[in-house]
């Protein structure tokens, strides 16, 4: 993707729709870049980050649109081989409430963006205004990653977020299935989250602090208590490596932004494997330990 697009988008959505994101700048003619279209010729778009949508937000826009409209237009953009009809970039919440209010045609800005963009676009429009959950975040910024090769720095810059927050929040995804879940429906934090990475046991540490209403700093307590080495085999988990082993792993992937294996085999040595998917990923990596000299 080109630089420029990277750069743009560290600024969020203002630097694609102008100083004012609620109205955009007027064209050559004097009128403004947006028009109304019918609302059946919108489509939901398929890199939307969000996994659900909150009934209750939707019903209090729903009321604000029938009182005053929709006041910032819906980004969207063309779908190849279909004219008439665009997939939207952001703003679907908007759209979603404005077809329960029965609106016939809405106003929009259409530009041309390409699928990376328009997942970017999605990202930054959810995270600059809190709507995504962590897990949603981390699984939008895993996607950029997967699907075009980001690296974590380059999200950074993207998202306008810092590097160690990217990496913190990809990390989430490694958690049970039902742990992220609590995330999502807000039963835990994020903060909680990150603490159950280091648990032996973090399912049983997740539902103990649900129920009993645990903050972080407790939660982080117990995983220490329950990581505390009884014996040698005790300490192990159950992938063989012992809690410090794993902390370091954890240290180590979020300080070069890759995923990291440490196989230490005591006084026999060990060995490091660092994981990239890409090129550019490689790249940085003979970067860095050429810097290191």
């Amino acid at each position: 993707m080109a630089d420029e697009a990277k750069r743009g988008l560290g600024r969020g959505l203002e630097a694609l729709l102008g100083d004012n994101p609620v109205e955009p700048p007027a064209g050559p003619d004097g009128e403004r870049a947006t028009r109304e279209v019918p609302i059946e010729n919108l489509r939901p778009n398929k890199f939307q980050p969000r996994h659900t949508f909150d009934e209750e937000d939707i019903a209090s826009l729903e009321a604000s649109i029938r009182e005053l409209g929709i006041i910032q237009p819906i980004l969207v953009r063309q779908i190849a081989g279909e004219p008439q009809n665009f997939e939207i970039v952001a703003g679907e919440r908007r759209w979603r409430a404005a077809q329960r209010a029965r609106l016939h045609q809405v106003p929009v800005v259409v530009k041309e963006l390409d699928d990376v963009k328009s997942l970017e676009i999605a990202i930054v429009e959810n995270v600059q205004r809190a709507d995504l959950s962590a897990i949603e975040e981390a699984d939008g910024y895993q996607r950029l990653a997967d699907e075009f090769g980001h690296t974590q720095e380059q999200l950074a810059t993207i998202i306008g977020k810092s590097r160690s927050h990217i990496a913190n929040t990809i990390r989430l995804l490694n958690l049970p299935h039902k742990i992220k879940k609590m995330i999502e429906d807000g039963s835990l934090s994020a903060g909680h989250g990150r603490a159950l990475l280091a648990a032996e046991d973090p399912l049983t540490l997740a539902k103990a602090a649900v129920k009993k209403g645990l903050n972080v700093r407790q939660v982080e307590k117990l995983v220490k208590k329950q990581s505390a080495p009884r014996s040698t085999a005790a300490a192990r988990t159950p992938f063989g490596k012992d809690a410090d082993t794993l902390a370091l792993e954890g240290d180590v992937s979020n300080a070069i932004g890759l995923k990291v294996q440490i196989d230490h085999q005591g006084d026999a040595g060990g060995e490091v494997h660092i994981s990239y998917q890409t090129l550019e990923q490689l790249d940085e990596i003979c970067r860095r330990l050429k810097s290191s000299d």
